[in-house]
This record gives C-alpha cells, sequence and structure tokens, in this order.
C-alpha cells in the first residue's frame, strides 16, 4: 500500500471547457456526531457541504458501510442511518461489509425503507440464487441528458469479514471478470459513462482500473484514508470517512468528445453551519437512547454472574456465554477475554436480558480480532492471565475453547499446570499455530498480555465484529435456530450450531463445570456441556 500512496494526489487537473456532470463522493460513515478535533465531521455539517452544490444537480454516490459499527448502532441496529442518508439525498450506494453486521434480514428491512439503490453486482446468494441482499446488478441512471452505467464490486476479502454469513452460503465472481462483462452490458444499452462504485482495498481498486476494460470512474470505499488517484485513465476516488470530507468530481467533455475528470477534496470544518434537518434527526436518535436501551434482547434461564468478585477470580456462566459467542462468530479455536471487560458487577436475573443490561455488561466498544499464536504464547497468556490471582485483577481470563487448571500457590509465570491444558479438546502443541479470538485490546499488549502482540491478525481493525454486536446477533440466532423467529433469507446469522451452540439464554439449557479445589490447586476447567 505504501508504493500506492506515494501516488495519491488530491487533484486531478484537466482542461476544463464543459462540465457535463457532478458527482459528490463519500464513503464508510459510522457516527452521525461531529468530534472536537478539525475536521470535526457529523452528519448535520456534511448535509450543508453538499447542499453549496445542489444548483449543479449532482450526482450523490455512497460507496458503503454506515449501519454499523457505532455505539448508536448498537442500540438502533443502524436504523439512524436511514433517515439521514435518505435526507442526504443519496441516489447510489454499493453495500460495505458493516451493512451485514446484523444479518441479511435486518439489512433487507432497512433498504427497503430507503430511497435510493444499493448494488452489488459480484456475490451472489447460493439460499436465492439472486445477489446477496438483493442488491442491484447494473443499472443506467440519465443525469443531466448523460447515460451513466452503475455497478457496485467489491473484493473476495470482504466475504471474510462478513460476521453473519456464511462463506459456503455465497458465490463470489471475480470483480475484473464482472466489470469487463457489465461494461459491455452498459455500453450496448447506449451508457456514455460507466461508474464502478466499489468496496474494497487501493490494491483491488488498482487492480480493476489496471485490467478491465470499459470502467471511466472508480469511487471507491473500505479505505478510511483520504486519496485520489489515476490509473491507466481512469480516476480512482476515496473520500476518507466519517463525514469529514467529501469529493466534488467534475466530468468534462473536451471538443473532441472525451471525458476528463477534477477532483476537489472538501473537509467538513467547525465554521460550517448544521442542517436543521440533520441535526434534529441526530438529536431524536441520541435522546431516544434510554426507550432503546429497554428491548429485551433474550431470556436468560440462570442469573448471570457479572460481579467483580467472581469474574475476576473464577470462571463464570457470563464469561462463558460472551466468549462462546466469541468463538462462534470468528469461527476461531480458541478464544480468550480479559475480565476486566465485563463491567456491570452485579448478579443479572434470570429472565428478560435488555439492551440497557448487554451495555451495562460491554459498555465499550471493543472490536474483536483473530490473531495467529502458536501453542507457546497461548501458554505464556494463561500464565499471565493468573499471575495475580487472587487478586482482583482485570487480567483473569474468560476463555471458550480452552480448558487448563492453575496451581494459586505456585511462584507468577509457573502456575498453569501443563498438562491440564486443553485446545477443542486435544492437548496444547506448543508449536502449533492457533486461531484464537481476542479484543484489540490484548493484541495490542495490554494486561499484561504482552505475548500476543507480535501475534499475526487475520483480518485488520477495519473489518472487525464489535463484541456488543457478537451478542446481540447471539442471542437473535438462538431466537431463530429455536423458531422463535423466522429466518427469510435462510442466512442464520452464520453463528449459532443447532447441535452444539453454547449459550446460558433461554434457547439452549446447560451444564457449566464449577471450581474444583484442592489443598494444592485450584483446577479450572473451561468446559461447557450441552443438552440440547
Amino acid at each position: 500500500m505504501d508504493e500506492y500512496l506515494l501516488s495519491l494526489e488530491t487533484n486531478v487537473t484537466c482542461n476544463k471547457p464543459e462540465v457535463v456532470l457532478t458527482i459528490l463522493h463519500f464513503n464508510d460513515v459510522y457516527e452521525i456526531e461531529a468530534r472536537p478535533e478539525e475536521p470535526v465531521g457529523g452528519a448535520a455539517r456534511f448535509a450543508t457541504a453538499l447542499k453549496v452544490f445542489q444548483s449543479l444537480n449532482p450526482l450523490v454516490v455512497f460507496s458503503g458501510d454506515c449501519l454499523s459499527p457505532s455505539l448508536l448502532s448498537t442500540v438502533t441496529k443502524g436504523k439512524h442511518m436511514v433517515d439521514i442518508l435518505n435526507k442526504l439525498g443519496v441516489h447510489c450506494a454499493v453495500y460495505g461489509n458493516h451493512e451485514f453486521d446484523f444479518g441479511v434480514d435486518h439489512l433487507e428491512e432497512q433498504t427497503k425503507n430507503m430511497i435510493f439503490p444499493w448494488f452489488l453486482s459480484n456475490v451472489y446468494d447460493r439460499f436465492t440464487h439472486e445477489t446477496l441482499g438483493h442488491g442491484m446488478v447494473s443499472s443506467i441512471l440519465v443525469w443531466n441528458s448523460l447515460k451513466i452505467g452503475i455497478m457496485g464490486l467489491v473484493e473476495e476479502d470482504w466475504l471474510d469479514t462478513l460476521g453473519t454469513v456464511d462463506k459456503n452460503n455465497i458465490h463470489y465472481t471475480d470483480y475484473v471478470e464482472t466489470a469487463d462483462r457489465l461494461s459491455a452490458e452498459l455500453r450496448d444499452k447506449g451508457a456514455d459513462l460507466v461508474i464502478a462504485v466499489t468496496h474494497m482495498r487501493w490494491r483491488n481498486d488498482i487492480r480493476l482500473a489496471s485490467e478491465s476494460n470499459g470502467v471511466d470512474i472508480i469511487l471507491g470505499g473500505h479505505d478510511h484514508e483520504y486519496g485520489v488517484l489515476e490509473v491507466n485513465g481512469i480516476l480512482i476516488v476515496k473520500s476518507g470517512s466519517e463525514f469529514r470530507y467529501l469529493s466534488k468530481i467534475d466530468v468534462v467533455k473536451d471538443q473532441d468528445g472525451m471525458f476528463k475528470y477534477t477532483c476537489e477534496k472538501r473537509a467538513t470544518m467547525r465554521d460550517l453551519e448544521e442542517d436543521a434537518e440533520i441535526k434534529q434527526i441526530v438529536k431524536g436518535y441520541t435522546d431516544n437512547m434510554q426507550h432503546m436501551l429497554g428491548e429485551v434482547l433474550c431470556h436468560t434461564d440462570v442469573t448471570l454472574d457479572g460481579r467483580c468478585a467472581t469474574v475476576r477470580r473464577a470462571e463464570c456462566n457470563l464469561g462463558n456465554l460472551i466468549t462462546n459467542a466469541m468463538l462462534e462468530a470468528t469461527h476461531a479455536e480458541a478464544a480468550i477475554l480479559n475480565s476486566g471487560t465485563l463491567r456491570s458487577d452485579r448478579l443479572h436475573p434470570a429472565g428478560p436480558l435488555t439492551m440497557h443490561d448487554l451495555l451495562q455488561i460491554l459498555p465499550l466498544k471493543d472490536p474483536v480480532l483473530v490473531v495467529e499464536a502458536t501453542g507457546q504464547q497461548l501458554y505464556e497468556g494463561l500464565e499471565n492471565g493468573v499471575s495475580i490471582y487472587p487478586d482482583l485483577d482485570g487480567r483473569f481470563p474468560q476463555v471458550s475453547g480452552i480448558q487448563f487448571g492453575f496451581d494459586p500457590n505456585g511462584k507468577p509465570g509457573h502456575r498453569v499446570i501443563a498438562k491440564t491444558v486443553k485446545v477443542q479438546g486435544k492437548s496444547l502443541d506448543r508449536d502449533r499455530k492457533y486461531a484464537v479470538a481476542m479484543k484489540e485490546f490484548l493484541t495490542k499488549g495490554k494486561d499484561g498480555y504482552t505475548m500476543f502482540s507480535s501475534c499475526p491478525h487475520r483480518q485488520d481493525i477495519e473489518n472487525a465484529q464489535i463484541l456488543s454486536t457478537i451478542l446481540i446477533n447471539h442471542f437473535e440466532s438462538g431466537q431463530i435456530v429455536r423458531g422463535m423467529k423466522r429466518c427469510k433469507s435462510g442466512h442464520r446469522m452464520g453463528l449459532i450450531k443447532v447441535s452444539s451452540s453454547p449459550s446460558v439464554s433461554g434457547e439452549h439449557s446447560c451444564l457449566i463445570h464449577s471450581i474444583i479445589h484442592s489443598d494444592k490447586e485450584s483446577l479450572i476447567q473451561y468446559v461447557l456441556l450441552f443438552i440440547v
């Protein structure tokens, strides 16, 4: 990527005879409120930035990622963005990976209320034999008497970031192959200009520009840094993130009838007046948070123990619930969670568990990553986790897929009983690499987990699932499995397996092994037995 960034320019110049089309582009927006530092962003000021060019009859294009993740989307599941994008006057968009964070069914419910089409041209659903999320394959928009062909393309790595869709249930076609086919079809239908709206990394947008035939402009997302590049005569634009930047692209036609392009970067600064309508929408959702926090996520059959004295000193059913959900959502072999993550410090009685309860337990927006850790690193991680026991320290591990015992009287760093350590029921191989799910916090070596800071990540932070969202999807999956909720799309959130789902919610019953004490050791077995 570094060699690409060296080539990025914020302006691509050309002669300026006649502007036949103005495009306003943005991508990857999550937070609707402004931040303190410049450019402040925020949906209300961004709306004003768009209105500056209203007299030009601009085509407003969005390159994906809006429904999640943010603190507000944890509560609304992205519904607030429906109102905002409609009011911003978006004309077309491509699905980003985070559009699927709450499942295909939920996405399709939201897009029905949006007044513009969503495109996805190269990913097909094996259940429906149509594009995933029923994205539009291609279309021609007539704008200023110009026929503009539109398609929506994503990279293959995009599939691995979908936390609620099983990759085996979708069919992917290469974006260059798709672009060539659709460009030819659109040209045959009279398209003067072909735009690929994409949600993929720079290297793939560059490959698209280098190898495809027929695409004129690539309007991209997925990367959050602003950049403009011209490759093979094709303009590639990415407009940053979080409503902080807007790209104004002028399409001009020279005397020979050839199209040329200029691109202007516009920052959303504090001195822009906030749009009154959007400001009211933002205020309405933020003021309404308390009401939305009452939503019931699931009903539990047992009391969940989130007390600090429990979670920081022993295996607990709340820790088991959360780490098992992490394991299911990421398809890792093991999951490890520092118990300081669990913040409610209370018992959650059997019965309804609400959004408010969940955000009391998990108040932070914690991304979950999968790292490749050796057995030795995993062993060292467990040693770190129990090194300060019996102090109520936040490093104490809640785990899933792992079984281990330790001697609390042993010297710190030598407490874990080696012969007891198992991953997925098999003795730990210290030379083998394991896929381990954990918070980004631990991958940075925090809470003493320095052994994980050098582990390769299987995905980047921008594609990570948020821990609270994983739990919301876990509960909803349980309802689908039990038949309490109908899954319209056939994608059962990709999380819970019918035969062996780890859960302590009302969707499944479970038996949790308790702590076994003896004079010399405390053996904590992180094992769940399920009665389905």
